[in-house]
């Protein structure tokens, strides 16, 4: 099992910027893939970004193509999510997900294929 814990989330006005950071705990060596989700009230959870520790490889949602990159530090315990850009239509709570092992059939993005997760963070982007 992994823990993750989210922080970084707040209010800002559109075009700006924020870091959401994801620290993970527990069995870090052995994940194998770990993802951002986001879910606004009365909406579905939205996967938006995803990334693989072994080799880096990224995948992003068309909704934030372009304004938002997923990355991990050097210890490989914190993911983050640099927001740029922001839009009023990605205020939402924030998730955090890791997933020790490939769900066949389930993509990068699906939230069923994740069974680690945060307590999320809210971001707010007003107009």
């Amino acid at each position: 099992q992994v823990n993750l814990v989210e922080s970084g989330g707040g209010s800002v006005q559109a075009g700006e910027s924020l870091r959401l950071s994801c620290a993970a705990s527990g069995s870090t060596t052995s994940i194998y893939s770990m993802a951002w989700f986001r879910q606004a009230p009365g909406k579905e959870r939205e996967g938006i970004a995803s990334f693989y520790p072994t080799n880096g490889a990224r995948v992003y949602a068309d909704s934030v193509k372009g304004r938002f990159i997923i990355f991990q530090d050097n210890t490989k315990t914190s993911l983050y999510l640099q927001m740029n850009s922001l839009k009023p239509e990605d205020s939402a709570m924030y998730y955090c997900a890791a997933r020790l092992t490939p769900t066949q059939g389930l993509g990068a993005l699906d939230s069923r294929a994740y069974d680690n997760w945060g307590q999320g963070t809210q971001v707010t982007v007003s107009s």
